[in-house]
């Protein structure tokens, strides 16, 4: 029997997730499918053509069908016959409202549905009073998620939660501990691996979209105080965001030394983690409770053997130990924060210590591959139980 499961991203697939190819593609014993209703904005991952199935490719769909199919998964008879040819043992979706999303097409086709919960999707509050379409979708979606977020608890056999992090706040939201498994998504551990003696230069690196959560403006105020004693030090920022314009702005009134180089492709990103002295991504929760799950970032940096500077916030805690692994700031203290990268910049024999202490923990406890076998064994037992 051929073990074909569906991967279901309601939008495939910003750049900005490709820890799901990175899993999907190391399976061994399953084969993903990689399942949506569009295409994402812009530039999209490029995923293996013969495995990717989009819906707006192969039938009109417009914004109120849209809505009604992801609502009721009424109408598009070729399309779910096409879903049936592939014989799916299940369905996995990504973030909670494509768990809502598939709850329809998990009737219609018969088999186990599990949702991984990545962040935004179970932290952000339903009374937050904002219009979460930026995350969700479309407005009127929103409504939906959280009114049908208890069902898609009661009807998912598994969720799967990123961090211990967000297994907490699965429960506060109402999904039942026994249906709750923490599972590391983890890294390719070859892909990202220190080189022999790189060449560090006076660099902090973030590398992160430029939205609230992602703390950049902590991180600028910090690296004012901390270029009043070190001018030499250097502020790099990869990513793009809504925020950009406004931080660009803090740094041009603030730092003496720093570049925004926008969206980078992996391995330019790659190229400064080689170069970087270390990483800071000062994560926080922002004014719509929106947190991380465990910033990717964040391991492939420790997997590279470049000492990490981060925050008390979500799943960081579990991936870094303060003063081992890493060093670790309360969220929003630009304060602590300089005080870190200092800590490390004016001492070369402590950021060897925690670079390789990184990296044995990266390779012990987030290895992509040994963690995607542990999930194909939670495949297994699903199907054995059904």
């Amino acid at each position: 029997m051929e073990n074909n499961i569906i991967i279901y991203r309601d939008t495939l697939l910003p750049y900005s997730e490709t820890f799901i190819p990175a899993q999907v593609e190391n399976y061994e014993s399953y084969t993903g499918f990689y399942v949506g209703t569009s295409r994402c904005r812009g530039r999209n991952y490029p995923l293996p053509a013969q495995r990717t199935l989009v819906l707006s490719e192969m039938a009109k769909l417009t914004l109120r069908r849209k809505l009604l199919f992801l609502i009721t998964g009424l109408g598009y008879p070729d399309w779910f016959r096409r879903l049936r040819q592939l014989s799916p043992r299940l369905i996995h979706a990504h973030f909670g409202p494509d768990g809502v999303w598939a709850l329809p097409m998990r009737q219609r086709l018969k088999v186990p549905l599990i949702v991984t919960f990545h962040g935004y999707d179970i932290t952000v509050n339903q009374d937050s009073g904002d219009d979460l379409s930026d995350m969700f979708g479309p407005h009127p979606l929103t409504r939906v998620y959280f009114w049908r977020r208890r069902h898609l608890f009661k009807k998912a056999h598994c969720c799967i939660a990123v961090s211990e992090f967000i297994r907490t706040k699965l429960i506060e939201k109402g999904c039942p501990p026994d249906k709750i498994i923490v599972h590391y998504i983890g890294i390719d551990v070859d892909k990202f691996a220190p080189q022999p003696n790189p060449s560090r230069q006076p660099v902090v690196l973030f590398v992160g979209r430029l939205v609230e959560k992602k703390g950049c403006q902590y991180l600028i105020q910090a690296m004012a105080q901390v270029q009043s004693v070190r001018p030499d030090i250097e502020l790099v920022v990869i990513g793009d965001g809504g925020l950009r314009s406004t931080l660009e702005q803090q740094a041009a009134h603030s730092l003496k030394r720093y570049r925004f180089l926008g969206a980078q492709p992996s391995d330019r990103v790659r190229d400064w983690l080689n170069q970087a002295m270390l990483l800071c991504i000062p994560s926080v929760t922002d004014s719509r409770h929106n947190c991380e799950g465990l910033p990717i970032t964040l391991l492939e940096a420790q997997a590279m053997a470049v000492p990490v500077v981060s925050s008390i916030h979500a799943g960081i805690p579990e991936a870094i130990i303060h003063g081992e692994t890493g060093f670790l700031a309360a969220e929003k203290d630009w304060q602590a924060l300089a005080e870190n990268i200092l800590t490390l910049a004016n001492n070369e024999p402590l950021r060897k210590q925690i670079a390789i202490a990184g990296r044995q923990q990266v390779e012990q406890k987030f290895n992509l591959k040994h963690n995607t076998t542990k999930l194909e064994g939670i495949y297994d037992q699903i199907l054995q139980e059904r």
